[in-house]
């Protein structure tokens, strides 16, 4: 008789577990809105999930799986989500109705480092938004070019040493060398002299805030929770180290502002005013006031430098990979860098990088092939009915869109594997669609430090060309393939090529 209790009750639990972990899946079948078969509990997710692939991946093959739909009902998890793929339902969701999407839906703290510019809930990034974007304004931007060229040479006398004893090297290991150094010392004043062997303390941080864990599984399945149990999802470590960076620097700057004009500078004016204040949004309604505590300003830092360190480390290693594939793009663009720093004796001023439009090219094409964070997200902050359609986004709801997908679409691209720098040309850029194109998401909430980043990479890149090429090595891989286990668009194994001297 136990085991026949013990049975029943074993046949129950599987049976309450399964309705459980399937208890939405109709929902989009409801609504009359096409996707793929969603699996219990993971949904649409099992291969990020269970890490056999990169998130990005993942929403890629869902945007390639539908190409006659203009959107898509999948589960993250268990939760029910609308994949956009019409770019003029995209551009509504984005721009037009901004105001209806201004949250990431990422928010998991109102204390910590849950405080940053990526992860704020909507009303808390504008206020952080108006405040912090003056720090990438072209006078700004022009202040940091002394600094960017100081690390981008010690990075090329690094890189001469390297090289004088072997030709192959993982080149995104290289670049973070860098990137860590650029960002440093750009946003923060401090020199870690990352060049020279402090990388495994960097390395460790970078794991801990790019590697997922299953705490991001439980709040897609249950969205909202970590803000509700107030979970951190960084281990203690990172809120620790940015906190000790800030307090660090604030120290050495004596709580007031330097003439360095840096993210540092800016955060110590602010602070000097207690509270800070957003724009008013109506005639009718009063800023809304935040208070800059410490915690504010170790969010910053962390989003800052997660952003500037490794995002760019990663767009720059794959830019290399295209250039030793592409042969004929490396020597044209090589021919470029060294005409314009023979223009200006030698010196990468502000000027003579703004007068490199084939890198620019280069850097669009390389940025289209791999949109380093994908997909973009938006969260309804009411009800909303998709232009032109009956299906109504509840409030509370995620827009997903897979910026990967959208760049390697032959209706947008031609040829969508190719790597051609010229779809970038003037005349091919105006002709697209706004959404056609969107590494950096697009709209109001679209990433405030896409312009420090493009010149950080066109410093770097430029430097490099200027004395090395690059080729494929014998483990240079044929296709590029993406790391599962990242948040981020990253090469898997890495990324192997030989960096030749230009002259003996």
């Amino acid at each position: 008789m136990f085991f026949t209790y013990l049975l029943v009750a074993s046949v129950t639990l599987v049976y309450l577990f399964h309705w459980y972990a399937t208890r939405t899946y109709d929902y989009w079948k409801k609504r009359n809105v096409t996707g793929p078969p969603p699996a219990p509990l993971f949904g649409n997710l099992l291969d990020s999930a269970l890490r056999r692939k990169n998130i990005a991946v993942v929403h890629k093959e869902i945007y390639e799986a539908f190409p006659n739909e203009k959107m898509v009902g999948m589960y993250r998890m268990t939760t029910p989500c609308l994949m956009l793929r019409d770019l003029d339902m995209i551009k509504s969701v984005l721009i037009k109705d901004f105001d209806l999407f201004s949250d990431r839906g990422v928010s998991f703290s109102e204390k910590g480092l849950g405080n940053n510019l990526f992860h704020a809930d909507s009303e808390k990034w504008r206020i952080l938004r108006s405040r912090f974007s003056p720090v990438f304004t072209s006078g700004k931007l022009k202040n940091m070019v002394h600094l960017l060229e100081h690390c981008g040479d010690r990075f090329i006398d690094y890189l001469r040493d390297l090289c004088s004893a072997r030709r192959e090297h993982e080149v995104h290991s290289l670049i973070q060398r860098y990137t860590v150094s650029s960002i440093s010392a750009c946003a923060f004043g401090m020199d870690l002299d990352s060049i020279s062997g402090k990388q495994h303390i960097l390395k460790k941080i970078d794991n801990l805030i790019f590697s997922p864990t299953f705490i991001d599984e439980l709040d897609m399945m249950f969205p909202g929770i970590l803000r509700k149990l107030k979970i951190e999802p960084f281990p203690k470590e990172i809120p620790d180290f940015f906190e000790q960076l800030v307090a660090t620097v604030l120290t050495q700057r004596q709580w007031a502002p330097s003439s360095r004009n840096d993210f540092m500078d800016l955060i110590l004016e602010l602070r000097q005013q207690g509270v800070i204040q957003g724009n008013k949004r109506t005639v009718d309604t009063e800023p809304a006031l935040l208070e800059l505590t410490n915690d504010i300003i170790a969010a910053q830092a962390f989003v800052f430098y997660a952003g500037g360190y490794e995002t760019s480390a990663n767009t720059m290693s794959f830019m290399l990979y295209e250039l030793a594939k592409s042969p004929d793009v490396q020597e044209k663009l090589i021919a470029e860098v060294d005409e314009v720093l023979k223009k200006y004796d030698g010196k990468m001023t502000y000027e003579a990088l703004s007068e490199m439009p084939y890198m620019d090219k280069v850097l669009a094409e390389t940025l289209r092939l791999y949109p380093i964070v994908d997909p973009l997200q938006r969260r309804a902050q009411q009800d909303y009915t998709i232009p032109g359609t009956e299906v109504t986004v509840k409030k509370g709801q995620l827009i997903l869109i897979s910026t990967h997908g959208i760049h390697r679409d032959e209706k947008h691209y031609p040829d969508p594997e190719k790597f051609d720098p010229e779809r970038f040309s003037p005349e091919n850029s105006s002709a697209r669609h706004t959404c056609a194109y969107m590494p950096f998401g697009t709209g109001p909430r679209s990433c405030i430090g896409l312009r420090f980043a493009k010149l950080q990479s066109r410093m770097c890149i430029a430097k490099v060309l200027s004395e090395f090429r690059v080729q494929r090595s014998q483990r240079t891989a044929p296709d590029m393939r993406f790391g599962p286990r990242r948040f981020i668009l990253a090469s898997a194994g890495g990324n192997f090529l030989n960096i030749i001297p230009r002259k003996t």
